[in-house]
């Protein structure tokens, strides 16, 4: 591996890791020597060294991080300040709705419910940390089984599943033949 290459996987590793990575285990990891790895972080120290670029490398013993300069900090502030708005679209609520009320659930029976792919959805919640994956279904190809999280329930302002409004078995039926009947006429039954 020459120096450039070297200097791409070091910039790699500490961009990956995010936090101090030791210069021996680097070293041991990509089969080259602590002063070569030396080398190459003295490369990205001097790329990063000056007052136009936003991060830094900071050596900690025998350590090596990719950091934010600290003139940056107040700018990371006030991003991460910035509130997020979520944004939850008609089909990301359907599933987790199922989600809630099924819980633990996996992605084929929340489709088998749907009666479409909830890839889309089912992302978009982990995202929000509207649900976490609860474990494995023992079942063959070990699914994964959701369910909703601490933050669904703050978002929603519940302090359990058992405050969520219960489902109306009346209601529920008068669906359940609607989609049977709109079946039936879609398929010419």
């Amino acid at each position: 591996m020459n120096l450039n290459e070297l200097t791409a996987a070091v910039e790699a590793i500490l961009f990956s890791m995010g936090e101090a990575v030791d210069i021996f285990d680097m070293a041991k990891a990509l089969v080259v020597t602590p002063e070569d790895i030396n080398r190459a972080v003295q490369i990205l120290e001097d790329k990063y060294g000056t007052p136009s670029s936003g991060i830094m490398i900071r050596r900690i013993e025998n350590k090596v991080q990719l950091a934010t300069r600290p003139e940056q900090y107040e700018n990371l502030i006030r991003i991460a300040s910035v509130p997020k708005k979520m944004t939850l679209s008609d089909a990301v609520i359907e599933t987790l709705s199922i989600i809630a009320y099924k819980q633990p659930i996996t992605k084929m029976e929340i489709e088998t419910i749907r009666g479409v792919a909830c890839d889309y959805a089912i992302n978009r919640l982990l995202e929000y940390d509207l649900i976490k994956e609860l474990g494995r279904k023992d079942a063959p190809g070990r699914p994964i089984l959701f369910g909703t999280t601490e933050q669904f329930l703050r978002s929603f302002g519940v302090r359990s599943l058992d405050e969520l409004p219960s489902i109306n078995t009346v209601k529920a039926e008068e669906f359940r033949e609607e989609a049977e009947k709109e079946i039936d006429e879609r398929l010419g039954i």
